[in-house]
Parts: structure tokens; C-alpha cells; sequence
């Protein structure tokens, strides 16, 4: 198998699961980031990962769709799994991982081009050259991410043209656009104004019927808000040798209600109160 394949799993459907973390570590060099996290991404639902800053939420997150590749020295341990398949397993393209999961980063990043051409860029690199198809694929994307009728008049305009909250939709459609069947969203409104975070907020509610959404973020209301599920993530520290090394590691997971109103973990009850964090 060169790459991995649209067909869900059978075992995938059954379950409920999207994708699946077994026991993941993610090194950079011999400094352990993150130790030994298992967790359930459950399907069409959106999971919020918390923490205090150098937990290892965002680490986490793109090892899901293998984005920690791109930096030098960084290695996964453990086993991320998808439709069945282990996404570092060596027979599976990394390039390929992304189109099915797909990535919205903290600072709304559209490419120097037109709204136009920054929807199509990725059905373009697929090949696909036909005009109308390209149009039918930039509307889709373009409506689900809440943001056709604002532009639609105007897809020659540059994407570096919009406001922060419509730049930051632009890259959700962006990232869509290619049908992924997850997304993955680190801190998508921390540079946004309230109104355009209510927006993404919403918005994120309306993709989850498509789509399996995984979300980093330092908003606790936020999370209560939009997520169904929460995994709550926190540093681990130990001296050896006079010298302090520090690792994240998960602390809780479960129904955002449950996380949030009675959490099993005493650390976990502190870092929502404020006692620390």
C-alpha cells in the first residue's frame, strides 16, 4: 500500500473512531516532548485538547497528521491509528496523511493569491485543471466554511485583503477543500477579535457533521463551548544529575461535561479552577 486509502475500516465504523493514539511519544533529537499518550478521536464529534503552555497539546496534535516530520530530529514512538492503518508505518505517505487530515494553525497564514485561488490551490496540486470543476469545489468550500456570501462577488480578491476572521475561514476552506476527513485546529481564534471567534466557534459546530475536529486551546470557556470531548494535558518534571528535564504527558480524557464538572483527577479540578495553568 503506497498511500492510505479513502475506504473507512470496518473495525473504524464500528468503533466510532476516527483516529486512534496508542501509547505516543514524540521525541525531537533524545529530548522526550510528550510521553506515552492514548487516545480516542471520536468520529464527527470535536475533541478539545487543554493545558498549561508546554504541555504538549500542539506537539500532539501534529503528530496526528505527521507535521512534527517536518521538523529536524523529530520521531514518534507508539502508534496513531487510521481506517486501520498506522500513519508511521513505512509504507504510508506522509503527503497523503494530510489530505485526509487536514491542518488550520493559530495565526490565520492565506496564501499571497486570490480567495479563488487559494481554495483551489490544494484540488490543483490533485491535478484537477477543469475550470467548472474547480468553481463547484471553491463554492462548496467556501459555503461550508460559512464564508460564500461574503466573498462571492469578489474571488479575485486577495485572500491577504480580508479581515482576521475572514482570512482564518479562508484557510478552513482552504483545508477542506480537498475533503479531508479530519481537521485539525491549533488555537484557531487566539488572534481573533470576540465576534469573529463566536464565528469560528459556530462554524466549527456546523463542520462536525462533516467532519472529525480536533482542537488546541488555552480557552477553557472555549473548550466548555464547542467541544464534546476533552483531554487535559500537563507537565511532568524531573531532576537527574542536578539537571531538570521537563515532559508532557496526558493527565484526563472524557465528556467535556464530565472533565469540566467533575473531574477525576485533583490536578485536572486545580488547572480549571485557575489554581495554576
Amino acid at each position: 500500500m503506497a498511500a492510505v486509502q479513502k475506504p473507512l475500516n470496518p473495525k473504524s465504523v464500528v468503533t466510532g473512531l476516527a483516529v486512534e493514539l496508542r501509547n505516543v511519544s514524540v521525541f525531537y533529537s533524545d529530548y522526550r516532548a510528550v510521553a506515552n499518550v492514548s487516545l480516542p478521536i471520536r468520529r464527527n464529534k470535536i475533541t478539545a485538547f487543554i493545558g498549561p503552555s508546554g504541555c504538549g497539546k500542539s506537539t500532539v496534535l501534529r503528530s496526528i497528521n505527521r507535521m512534527n516530520d517536518l521538523v529536524s530530529g523529530a520521531r514518534v514512538e507508539g502508534e496513531i491509528i487510521y481506517n486501520g492503518h498506522n500513519l508511521y508505518a513505512p509504507h504510508v505517505d506522509p503527503v497523503e496523511v494530510r489530505r485526509r487530515i487536514g491542518m488550520v494553525f493559530q495565526k490565520p497564514n492565506p496564501f499571497p493569491k486570490s480567495i479563488f485561488d487559494n481554495v483551489a490551490y490544494a484540488p490543483r496540486l490533485l491535478g484537477i485543471r477543469d475550470r467548472n470543476t474547480l468553481m463547484q469545489i471553491v463554492e462548496r468550500s467556501l459555503r461550508q466554511a460559512a464564508l460564500w456570501d461574503e466573498v462571492k462577488s469578489d474571488l479575485n480578491k486577495s485572500g491577504l485583503a480580508l479581515s482576521g476572521g475572514q482570512q482564518q475561514r479562508l484557510c478552513i476552506a482552504r483545508a477542506i477543500a480537498v475533503e479531508p476527513d479530519v481537521i485539525l485546529m491549533d488555537e484557531p481564534a487566539s488572534a481573533l477579535d470576540p465576534i469573529a471567534t463566536q464565528r469560528i466557534e459556530e462554524l466549527m459546530r456546523e463542520l462536525q457533521e462533516h467532519y472529525t475536529i480536533v482542537i488546541v486551546t488555552h480557552n477553557m470557556q472555549q473548550a466548555q463551548r464547542v467541544s464534546d470531548y476533552t483531554a487535559f494535558f500537563n507537565i511532568r518534571k524531573a531532576v537527574q544529575n542536578g539537571v531538570e528535564t521537563r515532559w508532557g504527558e496526558l493527565v484526563e480524557y472524557g465528556e467535556t461535561a464530565q472533565v469540566f464538572n467533575a473531574p477525576r483527577q485533583e490536578e485536572t479540578a486545580d488547572y480549571i479552577a485557575g489554581r495554576f495553568g
